[in-house]
């Protein structure tokens, strides 16, 4: 009787939050207690092992990689403010992902959304079947749902870290969380049906007529990077500029760890990347050599482009090409040969250089770390060129149809739609969400705390102590 009036319950919550699908199979149906016990589905230890490897990789990415990576180029005031949030969201989005963040991502198979089928990791954890341990399998794949469920979770974590370097130095912290939980529900869950849990963005989807044949994005180009990059620059319009901008020096204050964290970052993105193939193949071998390639490219452009023009290569330009390079890649990787990688990595150097140069310049936003210019502008990049040097000789994913331009293949059209719909999305949502929070809880710390620093003002720490 208890577990009947629960599941009606649950039932009624999650339909007044627009949930498609029913709850049945989650809570509604009792285990059959006499039914027969299947033979457990095979689970290939080789493909469990790299992608348990790859989850940890994945989780680097975040911190150290990204806390240092953004942490070493604000102001020693705020180094503290930056790392407490990649280390908080580390914390936060976990959960998040595990009591909901995955069913609406990966249950069921609606056009929209997903279903409450792994709610509270129903489905997903070891169970008891007619008195026997079951340890759950992927479907289509050969490693137990709880290593699927936690390779994409890193994944979960790292996007609303990504969109921190856009308001550093002057968001409240307590609107912080709230408006990553917010856009982890709202903007990243949805974005990743679409595309990974075959939605509306799905290539070769059932429901991808509406972006003409759904889109190739291999490791997160839409999911992760577009949707990140285009919520930062919001972000950055809606918060303002920090103060004394453009008339006080706010150099980065301390390249060591930037350098640090751009080659921990390009390390985890083998996981990020490689990772994506699911699977120790020989589509994960590919996605590894393009993933290294199109970073040194980027990190060659950017460090170039510097060297012409300014006179001298920069760490730190250098550094922001590798991470550039890498974006690019990350919707292709799966999909393109190493020479094309490099060719991605090199315009993604030169394009994000100008991005986070002359058209922030023009424009006049304070993009503070630079996620636009290099998640939103190179996540961009990437899903396009991938509709351009796609093939199937990487993965025949077409079963025989030419995929890029280059081989004669027309799935650039999807490649665009799906970007403009990305685009669309992440832009809305992301301004409704910070205009009710803005008035509700205040996005801006005051400007004595600005002055003051957030390691203080939010915190009560500092990052530095010299006696």
């Amino acid at each position: 009787m208890k577990r009947k009036i629960f599941s009606t319950v649950v039932f009624l919550l999650l339909s007044v939050v627009g949930i498609p699908e029913a709850v049945s199979v989650a809570f509604a149906q009792e285990p059959a207690e006499t039914a027969a016990t299947a033979d457990p589905p095979a689970i290939d230890s080789g493909d469990n092992a790299w992608m348990l490897t790859s989850s940890a990789l994945v989780l680097m990415m975040t911190g150290p990689g990204l806390a240092m990576f953004y942490s070493g180029l604000v102001r020693k005031k705020n180094v503290l403010g930056v790392m407490m949030q990649c280390v908080f969201l580390m914390s936060m989005m976990t959960i998040i992902w595990g009591l909901w963040g995955y069913s609406l991502a990966f249950g069921g198979s609606g056009p929209l959304w997903g279903n409450a089928d792994y709610l509270f990791m129903n489905q997903v954890q070891a169970r008891l079947e007619n008195g026997q341990p079951y340890i759950p399998v992927f479907p289509a794949l050969k490693i137990p749902m709880l290593t699927h469920m936690l390779f994409q979770g890193m994944f979960f974590i790292i996007t609303p870290a990504l969109i921190c370097g856009a308001f550093a130095e002057r968001m409240r912290f307590s609107t912080m969380v709230v408006f990553s939980l917010l856009w982890g529900t709202l903007v990243y869950c949805p974005l990743c049906h679409w595309v990974w849990g075959g939605g509306i963005l799905a290539y070769g989807s059932q429901h991808a007529a509406v972006s003409a044949g759904g889109a190739l994005d291999f490791a997160g180009g839409t999911v992760v990077h577009i949707s990140s990059g285009v919520s930062a620059l919001i972000c950055a319009l809606l918060i303002g500029k920090r103060l004394g901008i453009g008339s006080e020096p706010m150099p980065p204050h301390n390249l060591t760890y930037t350098a640090i964290g751009a080659t921990m970052l390009w390390v985890g993105w083998f996981g990020f990347n490689a990772g994506s193939a699911l699977a120790a193949d020989g589509i994960a071998a590919s996605a590894f050599c393009a993933t290294h390639f199109a970073a040194a490219a980027g990190g060659m452009a950017w460090g170039g482009v510097e060297w012409v023009s300014r006179g001298k290569p920069t760490v730190l330009g250098t550094c922001s090409g590798v991470v550039a390079g890498l974006v690019c890649i990350t919707p292709a990787a799966g999909f393109v040969q190493p020479m094309s990688a490099i060719l991605m990595g090199l315009a993604a150097g030169m394009v994000c250089f100008l991005a986070c140069t002359s058209l922030k310049k023009r424009f006049g936003y304070d993009d503070a770390l630079d996620a636009f210019g290099v998640h939103g502008v190179g996540g961009t990049l990437g899903a396009v060129l991938t509709g351009v040097f796609a093939t199937r000789a990487v993965w025949d994913i077409g079963e025989g149809k030419p995929l890029g331009l280059i081989e004669g293949g027309n799935v650039i059209f999807g490649q665009v739609v799906a970007v403009a719909i990305t685009w669309v999305f992440a832009l809305v949502v992301t301004f409704f969400l910070l205009k009710v929070l803005d008035a509700t809880m205040g996005l801006r710390v005051s400007k004595s705390e600005e002055i003051q620093g957030l390691d203080l003002s939010q915190h009560g720490e500092e990052g530095y102590i010299f006696i």
